[in-house]
């Protein structure tokens, strides 16, 4: 749990650091791109090919290619269709997917799990709702692709590393998950990128750099790590955790507005989902 908390502030102060100084500044592909190259090459002195099973590698390229690769590619089509507030409220069904793969992966139903998932989707939508306008269905599909994808390659890195045990310690074949998603990525910016939209000015790069490190490299890694560690009931509750932190820290830092009423009525029913899930537990 520790390690999503951890990752859960993390991505809450890049998701900001983009909002300030990328948006509308820096080719969207671009940005991805550069981060999952960052993360690669950080793990590549680390990265073992002895040792691993050939079944533990293509899970993991398939695990890339899904959670970073596909999601982002379905995320930034999504803007063409969708306003803002749009893509944030439609974010917040990936914890019903999270349960559902799960359940279908282990070939079971934990009710408790789903009830807790629920919750945590409206948790999310009282914080994030600001309404929709018409003409968004193909956006709609793009953004519950991108969430099934993000979830699908959460759940699968989780089983994987069940399914495939070795001694291997998780840092050294975790390199892999980047190479399948940059070969998503790459040719995802080769055709949809703005080739002449590349950072200009040293803010830009060192805001990269750090979504290279922080958040992609230390980040992805440790959220996948601790959702190895937790149930996929609480795992789909973090995974919604984000919104009202991420809007705690606009308001801290950037002294952005927000309907304070709505965010701690949101917050308080998220920690209320992770109540029911821990309960579930304890039951069972």
């Amino acid at each position: 749990m520790r390690y999503l908390v951890l990752v859960t502030c993390i991505w809450a102060f890049s998701f900001s650091l983009i909002d300030e100084y990328l948006a509308g500044q820096v080719d969207s592909y671009f940005a991805v791109l550069s981060r999952v190259i960052i993360a690669g090459l950080v793990m590549l002195p680390f990265t073992r090919i002895s040792g691993v099973s050939k079944e533990l590698i293509r899970g993991m390229l398939y695990v890339g290619a899904l959670q970073f690769g596909i999601t982002y590619l379905c995320l930034y089509q999504s803007f063409r269709f969708l306003s803002a507030p749009e893509v944030l409220l439609f974010t917040i069904l990936t914890p019903i997917f999270v349960t559902l793969f799960d359940d279908a992966l282990n070939r079971r139903f934990n009710s408790r799990a789903a009830i807790a998932a629920m919750l945590a989707v409206i948790g999310a939508g009282v914080i994030r709702y600001d309404g929709i306008t018409g003409g968004y269905m193909l956006g709609f599909v793009l953004m519950q692709i991108a969430n099934a994808s993000f979830a699908a390659g959460q759940v699968g890195y989780k089983n994987l590393v069940a399914w495939y045990p070795t001694e291997v310690p998780p840092f050294r074949f975790f390199g892999y998950f980047y190479a399948g998603a940059i070969a998503v990525i790459l040719p995802g910016y080769l055709l949809f990128g703005d080739l002449s939209a590349w950072p200009s000015t040293q803010t830009h790069w060192l805001v990269l750099l750090w979504l290279g490190l922080g958040a992609s490299a230390a980040g992805t890694f440790l959220w996948n790590h601790g959702a190895t560690k937790v149930d996929a009931g609480t795992l789909a509750v973090m995974n919604n955790a984000v919104i009202p932190v991420g809007l705690l820290v606009n308001i801290l830092i950037w002294n952005r507005d927000a309907d304070l009423i709505r965010l701690g009525l949101g917050a308080l029913i998220i920690g209320l989902a992770l109540m029911v899930n821990r309960q579930g537990q304890k039951n069972r």
